[in-house]
């Protein structure tokens, strides 16, 4: 029998598809973005989604039948909801997001959950200078939850990338607790980390501009995370590249690896918008950075189409590109449009590939805890 689960804060469904991956069912995912939550339902046509704020759904008993057991909820509740001011003011909605999590911990009572964050959760201080996690873990003791938390690198776990992450696993306290077991168990692909040219150099080489909706492969996988990538996929999708003017594709030109923006000549500096002539004076040195090829990816963050450029090609990754970075296989397609502008509120599909939780590790966390209830 699978076991039962939960996603809330669900985004375009990294942390599920690990899940999955793993064997376990997810029932229900909650998330308020509509082009993430138009992703998740794609790729996930067996969950129900609902698409809403979670402050908003407060009747929890109508939300699954009363004969479906919750075994695990998983999650990753946005991290400013972590200024856990002393007072918790119950009107402030950062603090919310984070005790809507516990809420439905509280309700269903799952025998475990799994809250990832960023590692800035372990440091972070209230104004009364008291830490985060403290008040975090003293909440789900309250719910009744032992707790462990892991430090985790992507990148042990076959993920491209090196992108560190923390995640609270809670146990029941009528199960028995054992943190040496469920911390996850590194996985590698072929014994080594894998690098970002054996990542994505098997995907169709396209310059900026060019690109299709769908695309045939035009050669085969070369390694065992690209056999692993394509083993459910017969074409490449959410694989086109942006289009840049020739100034910008010249600036490129003059970024070496491990270098960006930062280091290029002043005749190829960033300009000032509305006037070409003068330079902006803004270089960010992970702005247009062109990473080592023979490396994992840094960090691909929501921002990464403009963050990085491709090793060998002068443009930015497309969608697909930072997707294989993150560990999503080719038959998972996102929706939503590529790129936004600042003022649309919806997440595009670059911002929801660099929000979600690498599957892989996801996969890891789930394994671990699948031996655990073994």
């Amino acid at each position: 029998m699978k076991m039962n689960i939960i996603d809330l804060f669900a985004g375009c469904g990294g942390l599920s598809l690990g899940f999955e991956m793993a064997g376990f069912n997810v029932v229900l995912a909650i998330e308020k973005d509509e082009w993430a939550a138009e992703t998740y339902k794609n790729n996930h046509p067996k969950t129900k989604v609902i698409v809403d704020d979670i402050i908003n759904i407060q009747n929890l008993k109508n939300l699954l039948p009363n004969s479906l057991k919750i075994d695990g909820i998983i999650g990753g509740p946005p991290c400013q909801g972590f200024s856990l001011s002393g007072n918790r003011d119950k009107n402030d909605p950062r603090n919310n997001l984070f005790m809507e999590f516990v809420r439905f911990v509280n309700y269903y009572k799952p025998k475990f959950f799994v809250m990832e964050n960023v590692t800035g959760i372990l440091s972070m201080k209230t104004k009364e200078n008291k830490l985060v996690k403290d008040l975090i873990l003293n909440e789900y003791k309250k719910t009744g939850y032992n707790v462990k938390i892991c430090k985790l690198n992507a990148a042990l776990y076959g993920v491209p990338q090196s992108r560190i992450r923390i995640a609270f696993i809670g146990i029941r306290n009528d199960i028995k607790f054992d943190e040496e077991k469920i911390t996850p168990e590194p996985f590698l692909f072929e014994n080594h980390q894998v690098t970002i040219e054996e990542a994505i150099m098997d995907l169709p080489k396209i310059k900026s501009g060019e690109g299709k909706e769908k695309m045939e492969y035009d050669c085969e996988p070369q390694n065992e995370f690209q056999r692993w990538a394509r083993q459910k996929s017969q074409y490449v999708e959410n694989h086109i590249a942006m289009r840049h003017t020739k100034r910008l594709i010249e600036r490129f030109e003059h970024i070496n690896f491990g270098q960006s923006v930062a280091d290029v000549e002043e005749c190829h500096m960033q300009r000032k918008r509305g006037d070409a002539s003068k330079i902006s004076g803004k270089a960010f040195s992970q702005n247009n950075m062109r990473p080592y090829p023979n490396k994992p990816s840094p960090t691909i963050p929501a921002s990464f189409q403009s963050n990085f450029i491709h090793p060998y090609i002068n443009r930015n990754y497309t969608a697909r590109e930072g997707a294989r970075l993150q560990s999503f296989p080719d038959n998972y397609i996102f929706y939503g449009k590529r790129t936004t502008m600042s003022w649309e509120k919806n997440l595009s599909q670059y911002q929801q590939i660099g929000n979600a939780v690498p599957p892989l590790l996801a996969k890891a966390i789930a394994k671990s805890l699948l031996n655990y209830f073994k």
